[in-house]
């Protein structure tokens, strides 16, 4: 998976010189000295390379002591998928209670290994909104999409993974490899922040609100007949065990978790005592909707808590806003804000996918429809390039399934960081797109940081994602000619089709 020279160059490397802290015993204790340190404040931490998002993870959830609530809008059975759900797993052996919410739409786990797992004593596994996927047969998919259209299109799209009430981590960040820069074809520029304090308390309160919603179903009543399906998934103490045993099994193999990446996180701890020091503390609050997003029965409309915190967020801004955002499909009062918000003399730059760059050619047809009209607003636009020189540079070590020693295979690389910095003192990271779908559909978390050092650290990645090297000017450099006609053509196709309000 990673080279020693890739560890090392992580924030969250082995740093063998470093004295073992006084709290090593307790592993979590650098928490609550850090908390202890600074009352009623909160900390911030900013996870910018995957590889240290992933050990951060990692190292959590090896020394949680009571508990791990974790909510994704994806969660695959790709390499990283499947060793998260085995750290869990082996939290839960030691005791740890565990509460797991994932999004129906894009859930990607066999039936009965899910199953299997909320079998343990310690796991719950819900699923939210389950109308797409988990336990519901193919004729019922088809039902709710033509009986309740707007419920089926409402997605639960926070990313919060909570350990002992103490730690959190928000951000982009789903559960799959491209989101930690180990998938070998495509992966993510994204960005996740490291809380602790009181935010943590927030965070935990909402996710109280989701697990409790009659809009989160556990997989047993979906599975074994109790609620919409009659298509009955059983698993039996055999199947149960076996299922723990592949899982661990899997873990152990060095082809897939390699000791570098092992040494790496039971090395952490030296790294989070940094990170503690290093971390910006003061005022953080935590951004998000309600289960459901929204009262609205009729049409994609409505908002959301997390729509109108954006929204005082720019209409704050005096100087400068710098956005980054995967898709750039701003609806008609986004627009409109954004046109006041240039007016008062503020300047608004935003970094998003080039036509090379995107995975979502539905959305790039949305945003190319209004790219001419958002330029000439005075939009600043930059248009991420498939092979950045930041990225590529990350990715030179060994990748997933490659033999050793070959020559690294360097992916196509596609913005997913969902960032907003106003001023250069106030950060927002979170899971909001700039889109009708997150304004309106989808609900959002996010933690919105007043420190203007972290505020001004992350702009200046932002404007690093923004150069020549690493973006296309949108207004000057005509990123579509870089792609073949075949995939211009079929956004061409998408453009003709009117499903702005879904984007």
């Amino acid at each position: 998976m990673a080279s020693p020279n890739a560890i090392a160059r992580s924030v969250l490397c082995v740093c063998l010189a470093c004295a073992t802290p006084a709290w090593a015993d307790d592993p979590m204790g650098f928490a609550q000295d850090a908390i202890a340190a600074h009352p009623g404040q909160s900390g911030a931490y900013v996870l910018e390379s995957g590889e240290e998002a992933l050990i951060a993870r990692a190292w959590l959830a090896d020394h949680a002591q009571r508990s791990i609530d974790v909510q994704y809008f994806i969660w695959s059975t790709d390499n990283i998928g499947i060793l998260a759900a085995e750290s869990i797993l082996r939290a839960a052996e030691r005791g740890v209670h565990a509460r797991i919410l994932v999004d129906d739409l894009l859930i990607d786990a066999p039936d009965k290994s899910l199953l299997a797992l909320a079998k343990h004593p310690n796991i719950e596994i819900r699923i939210y909104n389950p109308k797409t996927s988990v336990g519901v047969p193919l004729r019922t998919r088809v039902w709710n999409a033509f009986t309740d259209f707007r419920g089926f299109n409402q997605r639960m799209h926070d990313k919060t993974f909570i350990v002992d009430d103490n730690v959190a981590i928000t951000g982009g960040r789903n559960m799959a490899s491209e989101y930690y820069d180990y998938n070998q074809e495509y992966c993510f520029r994204d960005r996740d922040a490291l809380v602790a304090g009181p935010v943590v308390q927030d965070m935990h309160a909402s996710f109280e609100r989701f697990w409790t919603s009659p809009l989160a179903k556990s997989v047993e009543t979906l599975y074994d007949g109790l609620g919409v399906t009659q298509d009955y998934v059983h698993v039996d103490d055999v199947e149960v065990q076996r299922t723990y045993h592949e899982l661990h099994e899997y873990a152990a193999a060095p082809e897939n978790f390699a000791p570098q990446v092992r040494a790496a996180i039971e090395g952490a701890p030296a790294a989070f005592a940094r990170v503690a020091a290093a971390a910006a503390w003061g005022q953080v609050d935590f951004v998000s909707d309600r289960p459901g997003k929204n009262d609205t029965r009729g049409g994609m409309g409505g908002g959301g808590l997390s729509t109108d915190a954006l929204v005082r967020l720019v209409e704050s801004a005096r100087e400068r806003i710098v956005i980054q955002s995967p898709y750039l499909v701003p609806s008609d009062a986004a627009i409109e804000l954004l046109r006041k918000t240039l007016a008062r003399g503020v300047h608004v730059r935003i970094n998003t996918n080039s036509l090379a760059s995107t995975d979502n050619l539905q959305a790039f047809a949305g945003y190319r429809n209004l790219r001419d009209s958002l330029l000439r607003m005075g939009l600043e636009i930059f248009e991420y390039k498939p092979d950045p020189e930041t990225q590529a540079q990350a990715m030179r070590r060994e990748v997933i399934g490659q033999m050793p020693g070959a020559r690294p295979r360097i992916p196509v690389f596609g913005m997913h960081a969902k960032t907003l910095v106003v001023d250069g003192k106030v950060v927002f990271i979170g899971t909001f797109n700039l889109d009708p779908r997150s304004e309106n559909l989808n609900t959002e978390v996010g933690v919105v940081i007043h420190d203007g050092g972290l505020a001004r650290a992350v702009e200046a990645a932002i404007e690093t994602d923004m150069l020549p090297q690493n973006s296309w000017n949108a207004a000057t450099d005509d990123p579509d000619q870089f792609v073949p006609l075949a995939k211009r053509s079929k956004v061409r196709f998408w453009q003709l089709v009117p499903m702005k309000p879904l984007l």
